[in-house]
């Protein structure tokens, strides 16, 4: 026999590993691996129990690997005839949806897919069953070393392909209940101020919020209030349990008891669950109250650690991809913080007056979650908010125990057109007020570099410490974890080399220089409606990396290379910039140039003083030398400009790199540029499935008859290039700076098409 907390220790050891492996083993070692485990269970020792069972839950955890892959290997890349079940819709368009049959073949678990935005014959909703011929493509993200990690997410919510759709034809047009339930609540709604913030309190629908409203609930550190969360789910379950009890006033004594309002409340807390669309957090929150009604009913006691184990456990092997999820690990961590908490700091119990009390006990809770949650905010989201703990010692109260409870009560009471209405202006009056309370507030957001993720973890080993508060000897370890977790702040970086980083933005360009903590920037990435990569990718990556940038150059104005210009020089206004032309406002790029920085000596090959004209074939193209290694960025110059660059300036266009010029173009990278640079390493910035199909299987193939080894953002991610005494050393993200099975290259393509 093993103990119930031996039991769920092995499911979390087990299953671990899925977080770290860098690739799943085939079924045959998967295989291999369950039938040692069979022959370590057969001894009677109890500690050959425990290791057995920590296999079984690491095999348990990668045939979850392979199965949640099945699709990606099995099904992207193809074009198939489908029946499908709509699962997402905003505005009439699906944007998600499943497949349940291939032909004659159903499918079981029924595998999610993504689809942006698309407009069928008539307006689609959830539960909508269609005929369609579908395009599908393996999940593939933009891999940033601290950038957002779309693969991983889409692995942990199950949906990995995406899909163009070819044809379509209707099956059953009818709506499921939960869409019909929510338009009928959007009716009810529809003259509200606030209806898109009452929709992702109600529903988890949080696509109608503006970018505003994110901002703002971002910088005040209360976006959390927006997802369906425990909160929600525990509040459905309370409400519930009530009204449970509230029946019981009409039954005889004998018929009372305490299971009723349990089950009353689990069931509310289900119906709930399913209402908001069945999300992963909303079920995790859910299958944890079954546990800990499960509990309750059998009459086991435990403590809230113990009950935290087993909940984390159940969860992990309901769903071992969860631990792929940062909502997961910020939740899981959120109850460890407060169980730490409270057990190490608990609230002095004085004699104040009620409301007192109240307020005090909320500030400390808020002070808790604050505190010790800073290094899941640091790794997730790259920065803290400063007025997170006013913000949300307002804010929480307001909206769990006035907004949510009015809206779960209009819910209830939706047939009632009249009531649910006021009930609906009730809450939207009571976010009225906490809205412009978060406005009041001053902008408390703080980007930070990675030096202050260890420093982050510093609360916790202080608060043990503080408690114990035993003298000497804990001074001591006291300022040996100070120390510890100051390292990355006291340690420099290598000061005597320096590196290249082309950043994995899709289609366009952002290369980053760095040397001494500073940087200098060619080009800027793409644009498109609501965003920019300077925005979304380049300015987080440079903080991140504590990374001053005193320099831009664009190689020219097409909106892949320029687009987020506005975004960079917003944030640093004082950086030079440097494009082709006389325009005011800016440092000209002609060819002939030279300058210094860092060490490092700049050179602009192209394009030629006073050439009039402006597209690809005036890119400024600008070599880079330390004296031993060089790089020549191109932009995106052409084969004719090529032709010119190369009679004008021959052997110094010689370098060890090559920035791929026009991101692999067969109009690019002519045999004579080739021939005349003779680099060792070719670095291409392109997009998987580019529109322009690129690079070209003429050009790769212009590379290889030569050996230049081949680098693209497609397939390697970021690649970073580190110049010393040595050779230049190149990284790349799946490879080397992050191998994980889940950012491997999924699909079978080599090349883009």
């Amino acid at each position: 026999m093993v103990s119930l907390t031996g039991l769920c220790l092995c499911v979390i050891v087990g299953i671990a590993p899925l977080m770290w492996l860098a690739e799943i083993p085939s079924l045959e070692a998967i295989s291999g691996l369950m039938g040692i485990a069979a022959l370590v269970s057969v001894p009677a020792k109890r500690t050959w129990r425990y290791g057995a069972l920590v296999l079984w839950m690491l095999c348990w955890g990668l045939l979850a690997a392979r199965q949640a892959l099945w699709p990606v290997e099995a099904l992207a890349d193809h074009t198939l005839d489908t029946e499908v079940i709509i699962t997402g819709a905003t505005n009439e368009k699906v944007n998600a949806l499943r497949i349940t049959r291939i032909g004659k073949r159903w499918l079981f678990p029924a595998p999610g897919v993504r689809v942006y935005d698309a407009a069928l014959s008539q307006p689609a909703c959830s539960g909508q069953r269609w005929h369609m011929r579908l395009r599908l493509r393996p999940v593939h993200g933009k891999l940033n070393a601290g950038g957002f990690d779309a693969q991983r997410y889409a692995l942990a919510m199950g949906v990995t392909l995406r899909a163009r759709i070819l044809s379509a034809a209707p099956i059953a047009t009818q709506c499921d209940l939960r869409s019909r339930f929510i338009q009928r609540f959007t009716r009810q709604s529809r003259m509200l101020a606030w209806q898109e913030v009452l929709l992702a309190l109600g529903f988890g629908e949080r696509a109608g919020l503006s970018q505003h409203d994110r901002d703002l609930l971002r910088a005040t550190g209360t976006a959390h209030l927006m997802a369906i969360s425990g909160l929600h789910i525990g509040l459905s379950g309370t409400l519930g349990w009530g009204l449970m009890r509230l029946l019981q006033l009409l039954f005889p004594a004998r018929l009372i008891g305490w299971r009723l309002p349990l089950w009353g409340g689990l069931l509310a807390a289900g119906a709930y669950t399913w209402l908001a669309g069945a999300q992963p957090p909303a079920v995790r929150t859910f299958l944890s109250m079954l546990v800990c009604g499960a509990l309750r009913l059998s009459g086991i006691r435990t403590s809230g650690w113990r009950l935290w184990l087993i909940c984390v456990a159940v969860m992990i092997f309901a769903e071992p991809l969860a631990l792929l999820s940062d909502s997961f690990l910020l939740s899981v961590s959120a109850v460890a913080g407060l169980l730490f908490w409270y057990q190490w700091l608990p609230l002095a119990s004085k004699p104040w007056p009620a409301f007192a009390r109240h307020v005090l006990s909320l500030a400390h809770l808020q002070a808790g979650m604050m505190f010790l949650l800073l290094p899941m905010q640091l790794a997730i989201f790259h920065g803290v908010s400063l007025s997170n703990w006013p913000a949300n010692l307002v804010a929480v109260p307001a909206v769990t125990f006035i907004t949510v409870p009015l809206i779960l009560l209009a819910m209830l009471l939706t047939g009632f057109s009249q009531t649910a209405g006021l009930l609906l202006t009730l809450a939207d009056r009571s976010l009225d007020a906490v809205f412009a309370y978060l406005r009041w507030l001053p902008d408390g957001w703080l980007a930070l570099d990675e030096r202050y993720l260890w420093l982050s973890f510093a609360p916790w080993p202080a608060l043990i410490l503080w408690r114990f508060r035993s003298g000497l000897a804990w001074s001591g370890v006291a300022l040996a974890t100070v120390a510890a977790l100051l390292h990355p702040f006291w340690r420099e970086k290598n000061s005597q080399g320096w590196a290249l980083h082309v950043l994995d933005i899709g289609h366009g360009l952002a290369v980053v220089v760095e040397r001494r903590q500073q940087a200098m920037l060619y080009d800027s990435g793409n644009a498109w409606q609501g965003g920019d990569s300077g925005q979304q990718t380049i300015a987080p990556w440079l903080r991140w990396h504590r990374l001053t940038p005193q320099g831009l150059i664009l190689s020219h104005e097409h909106l892949d290379h320029s687009g987020g210009v506005a975004s960079l020089l917003a944030a640093w206004p004082h950086m030079l910039f440097m494009r082709t032309g006389e325009e005011a406002g800016h440092y000209p790029c002609w060819q002939g140039m030279r300058w210094r920085w860092q060490g490092l000596t700049f050179t602009v090959h192209w394009p030629p003083r006073g050439r009039q004209g402006s597209g690809n074939n005036h890119s400024c193209v600008v070599k880079i030398d330390d004296g031993r290694h060089s790089v020549l960025l191109t932009g995106d110059i052409e084969a004719a400009a090529e032709l010119e660059m190369v009679r004008s300036e021959r052997e110094r266009l010689r370098a060890d790199v090559l920035q791929v010029p026009h991101h692999g173009s067969r109009t690019s990278s002519s045999p004579l540029l080739l021939s005349q640079v003779s680099p060792a390493i070719a670095v291409a910035s392109v997009a998987r499935y580019s529109a322009w199909r690129l690079p070209s299987a003429v050009v790769l193939r212009r590379y290889r008859e030569r050996r230049i080894v081949w680098y693209d953002t497609a397939r390697h991610g970021q690649i970073t290039l580190r110049f010393g005494a040595g050779q230049p050393q190149v990284l790349s993200f799946r490879e080397h700076i992050s191998p994980r099975w889940y950012h491997q290259w999924f699909g079978v393509t080599p090349v883009n098409r």
